[in-house]
């Protein structure tokens, strides 16, 4: 059983930055994979990034390529994800999870454990 809280969002102008935090709880972290994905009001949850167990291996939407980074540090539990350049359309509550499988991780269903969620405003 692994418990995910994440932290870190809030209000932020267009072209700003945010670096989000999900702590997670029990011994085996590190076994897992861990995303990133979102939820704008109105709209599906979807995929932002994703990292594998040992953090050496990233995907990322389109919509944030270049923009986001995820990254993880295995020693604190905690997998990061650095936006950059926020844009009013990354208005959404963020969600991290963890994935028993191996790998990089892209589908909503193939992740087991998920955090509350945290809100990002893009806003001037």
């Amino acid at each position: 059983q692994v418990q995910l809280a994440e932290s870190g969002g809030g209000l932020v102008q267009p072209g700003g930055s945010l670096r989000l935090s999900c702590a997670a709880s029990g011994r085996t972290f590190s076994s897992y994979a861990m995303g990133w994905f979102r939820q704008a009001p109105g709209k599906e949850r979807e995929f932002a990034a994703a990292i594998n167990w040992i953090g050496d291996s990233t995907y990322y939407a389109d919509s944030v390529k270049g923009r986001f980074t995820i990254s993880r540090d295995n020693a604190k539990n905690t997998v990061y994800l650095q936006m950059n350049s926020l844009k009013p359309e990354d208005k959404a509550v963020y969600y991290c999870a963890a994935s028993r499988r191996a790998g990089v991780r892209i589908r909503a269903s193939e992740y087991d454990y998920w955090g509350k969620g945290t809100q990002v405003t893009v806003s001037s």
